[in-house]
Parts: C-alpha cells; structure tokens; sequence
C-alpha cells in the first residue's frame, strides 16, 4: 500500500468514477485503475463495486475511507514538517474561514502574517462555518477560524473573541419608532436569517424558542452583508454582528434578551500541527 494508492482511492470516491478522479490527479483513466487495482491487490478486498460508467464503496471501501484521509493529512503533515526543519517557516498552510470572519476580523492578522512569514504559500478558502468544520475533520484543511459551534473530539475549538448580536432594523421600519422592544414584537414581523443549519441560525432561533416564540422568515443567506442589505431596505429584521453596525441600520432597544456567539479556531487533536500553522494561532492567540 503507498501514498498514490490511496490518493487515487480517495481521488475516486470523493469525485464517484474513475474519469473524474483521473482529471483530478492529472492521470489518465487506465493508470487511475492500475493504482485502484493494486491497493485492492495489496488489500486482498475489493473497494468498489463498478455499476457501468458508476462505483460505488464496498463495505471496505467504506472502512477504509476515512482512514486513508487520516494517513493522506498526516503524511502530508510529515512533509510539511519536514520541510520547515531547520529553514524559516516555509510551505503551505491551508486555511478555511467565513466570508465574515474574512472581511472583519482577519486582514490585520493576515497582513502581519505575511509580514512575518513570507515563505508561508496561504491557501484561503472561504466557506460557511459548518463547512469548515468538515474541512478540518476531512484533512482538506488545517485550520478553521469560524463562528464556533458544538464541537466533539477528534476537532479542538479554542474561542478567540466574543462577537455580540444585535437586533437590528432599517430606520423607518416599525420597530424602529418603539421605544422598548420585546422579542414577542420583534417575532410578529418576518426576519432575514443565515441558513437554519448554520451555528448563527440556531443561537437566534433558541433565543426566541425559550420564550415560546417563532420566527417568521423572509428569506435566509448565508452572506452577511447580504442580510445587512436587506436590513437597511426595510424587508425585514435581523441580528447583526456589532462589527458591522453603522448608521444603514438601526439598533433595537430589546428588553432582556442577550445574544452572542464565539469566533475562534479549529484544528484536529489527532494531528499535529505544521509550524506554519502554530506560527498563524500564536497570532490569533496572541502571543506573538
């Protein structure tokens, strides 16, 4: 069994045929094949059951799966590793994060990174927060610096700095002319959200379930300033991040009501960490 065995393999399931997983590696289809071929040789299992032009998993190739991205992240991490020995902090750290998170609280950060570590190629992806938590988990990614959710072992959160919420409306919305607000009113007019599977969603929703409420949705994005647009129009209420409040939109003087959330960062605690990454948390962290 070798890496390009299980890169192919892995190649293959992810993209669900052997034609994709060939253009992914820059393969032909045949040597695709001949590496799938001799992992299953090496195996003495089958790992894919051909449906026409379609595989699909066998029972093993569905064990195997997500112990071969473990050995694929932590071989690459070995390299990494390596490669960084006795040199500046060099390679590649690959990054997952929001479009939020991206705009407002990353470029500082970013900019003295750069400064610092300029041999560091920085792989940025932008993607909700639940996805970089899979990311993460799949090894597609090193570490995330997300809203931060529930979070079980083998990934790690480490919260970085509170983000408070604020009920927010366009100036000439009805809400916005009450002197004291409750969430009762607010529940009686229809809300711009981020998607219901997001963490953002739920800490709202909860807020409102405790009391006995519902929410009424226009509309749901996942794209902040998307929903500050639609704010600021007068479509509908929302909860913005106190980062983003400015005079588009209007705070509201809720009674009793307290919302907010946690940003930080994500890594897997079974893998260590290459130095550019440890490099990159120290500064989020702060200690350097």
């Amino acid at each position: 069994m070798d890496w390009a065995s299980l890169s192919a393999f892995v190649a293959v399931a992810d993209r669900g045929g052997f034609s994709a997983a060939a253009e992914q590696l820059h393969l032909t289809q045949p040597a695709v094949s001949k590496r799938i071929a001799q992992l299953e040789q090496d195996l003495d299992v089958r790992l894919f059951d051909r449906l026409g032009r379609q595989v699909v998993l066998t029972e093993a190739g569905r064990l195997l799966l997500p112990r071969a991205r473990q050995m694929l992240a932590e071989a690459d991490a070995a390299r990494r590793a390596l490669q960084d020995l006795g040199h500046d902090i060099g390679g590649r750290l690959s990054l997952a994060t929001s479009h939020h998170i991206g705009l407002h609280r990353l470029p500082a950060l970013l900019r003295r990174f750069t400064a610092l570590h300029p041999r560091v190629a920085l792989d940025i992806r932008f993607m909700d927060s639940e996805q970089a938590y899979a990311q993460v988990l799949g090894g597609d990614a090193e570490l995330a610096v997300t809203t931060l959710g529930p979070t079980e072992p083998p990934l790690v959160a480490t919260p970085v700095w509170d983000d408070p919420l604020r009920f927010v409306v366009a100036p000439d919305h009805p809400l916005a002319r009450m002197a004291k607000v409750t969430l009762a009113d607010i529940a009686a007019h229809p809300a711009v959200l981020p998607d219901p599977g997001t963490f953002t969603h739920r800490i709202i929703a909860q807020t409102f379930a405790r009391r006995g409420l519902s929410l009424q949705l226009r509309l749901t994005t996942n794209y902040m300033e998307t929903i500050k647009m639609l704010v600021s129009v007068g479509l509908a209420w929302s909860a913005l991040p106190q980062t983003m409040l400015d005079t588009q939109v209007q705070v509201l003087p809720v009674q009793g009501a307290q919302l907010s959330r946690q940003l930080g960062y994500v890594v897997h605690g079974g893998r260590t960490l290459s130095r550019a990454a440890q490099a990159f948390v120290a500064l989020l962290r702060g200690d350097s």
